[in-house]
């Protein structure tokens, strides 16, 4: 199989949808995706916790172990570790590592660079083949462009192997900061901003849909139940309940069809 890692150096840009669950990833790989990743808002709200609060420890790395068997490389956002203790943060992404997991998306939150790098480097020493993708969210929650590559380039020192800034889609200052990188480029796909072949174009190696599938599928679920109770046909494509079923049987699980 394709390593995660090479498919940040492909011909065009890794395309990574997020998936929320163990049928989203399967019918994501089933469509010719070999890499997919998880949404830590789509862990959370199954839940019913917060996104971004560190609270849906648990939740992801049962998540990555349903997930981890499957017929593709699987990325896990792991928001900022869910620790403030760069050893804790290395200790979680061995689990996630042994459970199938081949990348991490860490997050800084904009907190301190030096205690983010701190958890890439840990990272990195307990869990060296995985491949951690470093999220600054100077522009996602800051004010853009405050501090954007200073933070990059501690991260790609502390051996971060690709890095991710969501919010960022003004195409010179994508091409700007990817020439001033080591490591791949991966930007959160807007549908306001650059197309994927843009982004192809403008030397962007991994491009990531984030929540979106997770709350298109939200809105279609609630669009649908809306039009039947209003007396209307709902239209989009719906899968079949055998498909359905189908992507429902893990591999690594024994079923039976007794009833």
């Amino acid at each position: 199989m394709t390593s995660f890692a090479a498919l940040h150096r492909g011909d065009e840009p890794l395309l990574l949808p997020n998936a929320w669950d163990h049928g989203s990833a399967t019918a994501l790989a089933a469509r010719g995706f070999r890499a997919v990743g998880t949404t830590s808002l789509g862990a959370a709200a199954a839940a019913g916790l917060p996104d971004g609060a560190s609270a849906t420890r648990a939740e992801t790395h049962r998540l990555t172990r349903t997930l981890g068997s499957g017929p593709y490389l699987l990325s896990v956002d792991a928001e900022d570790g869910y620790s403030e203790d760069p050893d804790e943060v290395g200790e979680f992404a061995r689990e996630l590592a042994a459970a199938g997991a081949v990348g991490i998306n860490l997050e800084d939150g904009l907190g301190p660079p030096a205690l983010h790098a701190a958890k890439i480097a840990a990272v990195k020493a307990a869990a060296p083949g995985l491949f951690v993708n470093a999220r600054t969210d100077t522009y996602w929650l800051g004010e853009g462009d405050t501090d954007t590559r200073a933070r990059l380039d501690a991260y790609q020192q502390a051996g971060a192997d690709g890095v991710f800034v969501p919010g960022l889609t003004e195409p010179r200052e994508i091409a700007a900061l990817v020439k001033h990188l080591d490591v791949p480029l991966n930007i959160l796909y807007s549908p306001t901003g650059p197309t994927l072949a843009d982004l192809a174009d403008l030397g962007v190696r991994r491009v990531s849909l984030g929540s979106l599938l997770y709350r298109r599928a939200l809105g279609a679920a609630l669009e649908a139940a809306l039009e039947i109770r209003e007396g209307r046909t709902p239209g989009g494509v719906v899968p079949s309940y055998g498909e359905v079923d189908a992507l429902s049987r893990r591999s690594d699980v024994t079923h039976s069809d007794a009833p």
